[in-house]
């Protein structure tokens, strides 16, 4: 039996993070449907607000959070980022996978080093992960230098051209 965990709305510079709820389902879509957006997710384009609403729902039954990343000038969706397949095991197994995209508008612009921050002392002080892991396709250079720039260790190679990623508890400073 698990204790359920409150995941606290967060404020950086230019973001405000919540989780996402059924309510943001028309954003949700317009953010996946861009091909682009989830050229190196596991998900094709978002066809319908039926795909998006599912989108929502999976992460609202899975055993992590998903925070929508709205910008604070417009209040605009533009991106996504949490946590999946957590296993809560003893605090030194503790470990669940991180995601995130954004919207092609904002690449390049520091966004996503923005919310790692805060989402990996989320990871660490909240969920109490030993540590976090990542998968990324090898195609997607921007997203590998981004971990490796908050101090994520390559791992190796799984099938299908994914490369593994690790950040422990103790390498945590990496994005601050």
């Amino acid at each position: 039996m698990y204790i359920l965990i409150h995941f606290p709305s967060i404020t950086t510079d230019r973001l405000v993070l919540r989780e996402l709820t059924p309510d943001d389902a028309e954003e949700v879509f317009k953010h996946f449907s861009d091909p682009e957006v989830t050229a190196f997710m596991d998900i094709e384009p978002c066809q319908s607000i039926r795909e998006a609403e599912g989108i929502i729902q999976f992460h609202v039954e899975d055993s992590g959070c998903r925070y929508g990343l709205f910008s604070k000038e417009n209040g605009s969706l533009i991106g996504t980022c949490g946590y999946h397949c957590w296993v809560r095991d003893e605090a030194s197994h503790s470990r669940a996978e991180i995601g995130f995209d954004l919207a092609r508008a904002y690449w390049g612009q520091g966004y996503m080093k923005e919310v790692l921050a805060p989402m990996l002392r989320i990871g660490f002080d909240v969920m109490k992960l030993a540590y976090i892991e990542a998968t990324v396709e090898e195609a997607n250079v921007r997203c590998r230098r981004l971990l490796e720039a908050c101090q994520f260790v390559r791992e190796g190679e799984l099938r299908e051209r994914l490369i593994y990623y690790k950040l422990s508890r103790n390498q945590r400073d990496g994005c601050e």
